[in-house]
Order: C-alpha cells, then sequence, then structure tokens
C-alpha cells in the first residue's frame, strides 16, 4: 500500500505540476492584443485545431478598401528649369465638354486626361486647379452673383509680390490639389445637353476680362498721380503699387464641334488684350484639348486654330489658341513634349507652333 501510494501521490504531483506549465504556457504565449487586421473580430471555434504559434498565419477578414487620398501638389522647391517652370506665371483652368455626346468611355477618357496633366499644372501653381463644366454647375457658390465671380479668395493663399490671386468664377470648382477629388467631382456629373463651349468661355473671360482691364487702367492712374507728385511735391510717399491679375490658362477638353460661335468670343477677348490695358503677351492663353479619335472633330479643332491664327495675324492680334490631340495619330497617349505642349501650346509661341504626329 505504501508503494502504491508513493507511485500514486508521485503520479499526482506530475499531473499537477503539467496542468500548471500548460496553464503558465498559456498565460505567457497569449498575445496581449490581435493583430491590426483582426481587430473587432473574436476568436473563431475553428482556429482551436491549429497550434497558437500559427494563429498569427491565418488570412485577414475582409475589409472594404478605403480610397486613398493621393497628394498631386507641388512640392515646396521647385525645378525653375523646368521646361514647365512656365507654368508658375498662370493659374490652370479645365474646362471640360460635359455634352451628351462624352457619355460612356469618352467620359472616362476626360477624367483620364486630366489625371494625367493635373499633376504637371499643380506642382507650378500653388492655388491647385479649377474645373469647370459646359453644362453642369456645382452648388459650392450661389447662382446670383452680380459679378459673376467671387473676389472672396482662399484663405490658405498667399499672393505673389506683384499678382492678384485669379477671381472664381460661378458654377465651378476650386483650389484642387488630388486626384482623389478629380474623380469625385467626375463621379458627380452626368454629361448632358450641347456643346456650348463659345458660351461658357463667355462666362469666364468677359469678368475675367473686366478685373484685367481694371487693375491695369488703375496702374496707369497711378504712375500718372506718382509723376505729378514727383514733380510738384518730391519725396511725398505714393501709395502701394497695384498689382496685375494672375494670368490664365484654359484648358478646354472635348471631343468634337461646338454648338456655338467660340471663335467670336476668343477674338473679342484678344482685342481687349491688345487694346488699351496692353496686358503682357501671356495673359490668357486657350489650349483646345480633344479626347477620343473622331477625325472631323480633329480637323476642326485644328481649322480653328489655324483659322484664329491667321485672322488674329490680319487684325494684328495676339494669337491666344493652341489645339492638341490626348492620343497621337499611333493611338497612344500623350506624353514627354505632348504633355508639354498641352499645357503650355496657348500661352507659349514656340510650343504652339510645334507638331505632335
Amino acid at each position: 500500500m505504501s508503494i502504491w501510494h508513493s507511485f500514486s501521490s508521485s503520479h499526482r504531483q506530475e499531473r499537477k505540476e503539467r496542468r500548471a506549465g500548460t496553464a503558465t504556457s498559456r498565460i505567457t504565449t497569449a498575445p496581449n492584443h490581435y493583430p491590426s487586421w483582426s481587430r473587432g473580430r473574436t476568436q473563431s471555434s475553428n482556429t482551436s485545431k491549429f497550434p497558437r504559434d500559427q494563429a498569427s498565419d491565418l488570412p485577414p477578414s475582409y475589409e472594404e478598401a478605403q480610397l486613398p487620398t493621393i497628394r498631386i501638389s507641388s512640392p515646396e522647391e521647385l525645378e525653375s528649369d523646368s521646361q514647365f517652370a512656365f507654368l508658375g506665371q498662370f493659374h490652370t483652368i479645365f474646362l471640360v465638354d460635359d455634352s451628351s455626346s462624352m457619355r460612356g468611355a469618352l467620359w472616362e477618357e476626360a477624367r483620364e486626361a486630366i489625371a494625367a496633366i493635373a499633376p504637371v499644372c499643380t506642382r507650378y501653381d500653388k492655388e491647385g486647379i479649377d474645373i469647370y463644366f459646359i453644362n453642369h454647375r456645382s452648388k459650392s457658390h450661389p447662382s446670383n452673383y452680380s459679378t459673376s465671380y467671387n473676389t472672396n479668395y482662399s484663405p490658405s493663399h498667399t499672393e505673389s509680390s506683384d499678382l492678384v490671386q485669379c477671381p472664381q468664377f460661378d458654377g465651378g470648382y476650386h483650389n484642387i490639389r488630388t486626384a482623389q477629388r478629380v474623380s469625385e467631382i467626375f463621379a458627380s456629373v452626368r454629361p448632358f445637353g450641347g456643346t456650348a463651349v463659345g458660351s461658357r468661355l463667355r462666362n469666364i473671360l468677359d469678368p475675367y476680362m473686366d478685373l484685367v482691364e481694371e487693375k491695369e487702367a488703375a496702374k496707369r492712374a497711378q504712375k500718372k498721380a506718382s509723376k505729378r507728385a514727383q514733380r510738384y511735391a518730391s519725396g511725398l510717399n505714393c501709395a502701394a503699387p497695384i498689382k496685375s491679375v494672375t494670368p490664365i490658362n484654359i484648358i478646354t477638353i472635348t471631343d468634337g464641334v461646338f454648338t456655338d460661335d467660340a471663335e467670336s468670343v476668343i477674338t473679342q477677348t484678344a482685342e481687349r488684350l491688345d487694346g488699351p490695358c496692353r496686358a503682357i503677351p501671356w495673359q490668357v492663353g486657350i489650349q483646345f484639348f480633344q479626347i477620343g479619335n473622331d477625325r472631323m472633330a480633329q480637323q476642326y479643332l485644328e481649322e480653328l486654330d489655324e483659322d484664329l491664327g491667321r485672322r488674329c495675324n490680319n487684325l494684328h492680334l495676339r494669337d491666344i489658341v493652341d489645339t492638341v490631340s490626348w492620343r497621337n495619330r499611333a493611338g497612344k497617349r500623350l506624353e514627354g513634349d505632348g504633355i508639354l505642349k498641352a499645357v503650355l501650346g496657348a500661352v507659349h509661341k514656340r510650343l504652339d507652333r510645334k507638331k505632335i504626329v
């Protein structure tokens, strides 16, 4: 009995130690928290068939992916010697054709075209780009503006020493710096209606030119007053110099022929630029950026560019228009020199003359 009792006691003691050791192992090896991908999940009974040290190899539960915010704005240090550096002189405006002919694949192609060239523009335009549509109007501003534009600029904007920020015109989307925001805007717009490019250009150019003429007239008046003051009261402190308006570069994305008269609007703008205000040569540029592969539409836009160039030359006016296609004759999308022409061809005469094949 004593031997059996001793053996039994020893056996019971070993079983107790084994249990205690197992419990300790479980306590020390259990994770303090679940991995980040399993946060919020409970331990499934199916995992009991796997050893504890293999639990981290289990696949994560499905969670709907969140769209990242993609920054496309410029870094603080810009490449001043880059071919694109001239963009720093402008505020870039995209005017998008949202007529009924743009439904389907062309609408997606228009979004891709902006996504391809917007990073180049925002790199040098710290205000971010503006997007307007021919037919659609945003609800970001009331529609009953008497001046047709908003002069309450973004508080984050810092004006340069000699330029006034471009006004924000009614019905547009302003100061866009992310690719995600571009996608959100396109997702909210449904193409409809005609291709009244001339009418929408007029909505933007008329109030803009009013401001340009106002500032240039004030600058001339101030200059005359300053000369008069110097003549009769030398040493008199003059008012702070009046600033000019930031030049604009309008990139119009369209698939075809316009349904109204854009030529007259463009010619009148050129006349005003070369009139009494005597604006700088690159004050306004209008680039027609064709998407799709409609040869008739391409021919129409090329003839529009050439006809306006000849008309302005005959009238001794500046040529403020250029045309380029999103795809070349081989069907490939623009890159390199093509992107350069797309964003600067309307304001840089050497690039205006350049042909992309």
